[in-house]
């Protein structure tokens, strides 16, 4: 992991900054967690509007971020808190920022932008209010996630990103982070092409994908039974009007048919609180979903650096044979420069030697080359497979905290369904 002197902060790149949070003098030292020293929530949404590049009405969303430090001030009273607004796609900037400045951490996914998964009776839209409260939950949980990080919380841009509405921006692009970027073609080219990728991410890569598929799977597998389940209570709905209108002819009977419909109606109603409610469990489940992109997103980040280490060490190879060869003057290999000696003879000295120099700097440089390269490839795994493994611990504890509560909200459901049902019970040993 990155090591930072105590009380001393920098950016990803390494450059030291001594800032503040909020009202306080204090900064993060080693190994700190920033929600350690800071609250952090996004504490409501928004919506507006405005006038776009191209003078349409744009509507859009923000986000009400609020800090404020757990550490009292110098008179000994509770600092004041920051308040900024974002909009989602600050968010991503965000991330993208510590994506490609930290590529060997597995990052935090943002909720996604459109519903997916979603029972039938539930809202893609991304304007509806349930649906941006979900997202709202989501982003919050992201931040929270990015603060409780040992590297990313100690951040600068992410701290003007909590605390600062202006400016946080023009930081994230003076780091040139876009350049920094690799296309999409040298990724899949690295994929196809490298020789001798890392055995613990290439175990890491596979688990990525069965992590991705099982949680589809899950999801799609509770989708379908939301549904179901949502018709079924729904069908419980035809009981209760049925009891109510069997009542008004019925004079022995009537109470006990109306007292029953009642129970029956408020059964058949509670199923969209608790289908509500599931989608609280299912979202958390989705998050481990898009984690397994992000993993993919740190082998993959790997497998390109080890192709350039690969590429850099075969160039280093044909450079030190060139200058053998020039030097012995046995060529051990077909060449346009050989052929081209046999035909207009040998060189003359100076330009021989002046080839030779040429070379053996080349060769230096390529020496130095595969040497930084091979730092750079073994550093991104060590630092990639200590992250995953703290990764993997937290997934762990995360699912089986969710699917235990979501196994005990079923269990409740069920207790509910059974009591609706001995009332209705009683009613009708009433008549």
């Amino acid at each position: 992991m990155l090591e930072l002197p105590p009380e001393e902060l920098r950016t990803a790149d390494g450059q030291l900054i001594v800032t503040s949070l909020g009202c306080s003098d204090q900064v993060l030292g080693e190994g700190s967690r920033l929600l350690r020293r800071m609250e952090i929530c996004v504490s409501e949404a928004e919506k507006r509007s405005c006038r776009n590049a191209v003078s349409m009405l744009e509507t859009f969303t923000v986000y009400l971020i609020e800090t404020r430090p757990l550490e009292p001030t110098a008179d000994g009273r509770n600092s004041s808190p920051d308040s900024v607004w974002r909009r989602y796609s600050e968010f991503e900037l965000l991330r993208n920022y510590l994506i490609i400045s930290y590529p060997y951490i597995v990052m935090p996914p943002l909720p996604e932008k459109r519903a997916e998964f979603v029972w039938h009776k539930l809202s893609a839209d991304n304007m509806d209010p349930d649906f941006v409260e979900r997202r709202r939950v989501g982003l919050e949980n992201f931040l929270l996630r990015v603060a409780s990080h040992s590297v990313l919380s100690n951040d600068k841009i992410l701290h003007h990103f909590l605390t600062k509405e202006q400016g946080w921006k023009d930081l994230v692009h003076e780091t040139g982070f876009q350049a920094k970027a690799d296309s999409r073609l040298r990724a899949l080219n690295a994929i196809f092409r490298v020789r001798s990728p890392n055995k613990h991410l290439m175990e890491v890569k596979h688990y990525s994908d069965e992590l991705q598929s099982y949680t589809s799977q899950l999801l799609r597998a509770r989708t379908r039974v939301a549904d179901r389940l949502y018709a079924v209570y729904k069908v419980h709905g035809n009981y209760g009007r049925i009891f109510s209108e069997w009542s008004v002819i019925e004079k022995e009977m009537g109470d006990g048919l109306q007292s029953a419909g009642h129970h029956i109606d408020a059964y058949a109603a509670s199923i969209d609180d608790i289908l509500e409610e599931e989608e609280h469990y299912a979202d958390q489940l989705k998050e481990y979903l898009f984690y397994a992109e992000a993993l993919r997103a740190v082998c993959r980040k790997h497998e390109l650096t080890q192709f350039e280490l690969e590429m850099a060490s075969q160039d280093l190879i044909s450079k030190k044979q060139q200058r053998e060869e020039l030097a012995t003057g046995i060529v051990r290999t077909f060449s346009f420069k050989g052929i081209t000696n046999k035909i207009f003879g040998q060189e003359a000295p100076e330009q021989r030697e002046a080839r030779l120099n040429l070379l053996e700097e080349l060769t230096s440089e390529g020496e130095e080359a595969v040497k930084e390269k091979t730092a750079e490839c073994d550093e991104h795994a060590e630092r990639a497979v200590t992250d995953i493994l703290q990764f993997k611990e937290q997934k762990d504890k995360d699912l089986q905290e969710a699917l235990i509560s979501y196994a005990l909200m079923q269990i409740s459901m069920c207790k509910k369904g059974i009591q609706v049902w001995s009332n209705a019970r009683e009613c009708f040993l009433k008549m």
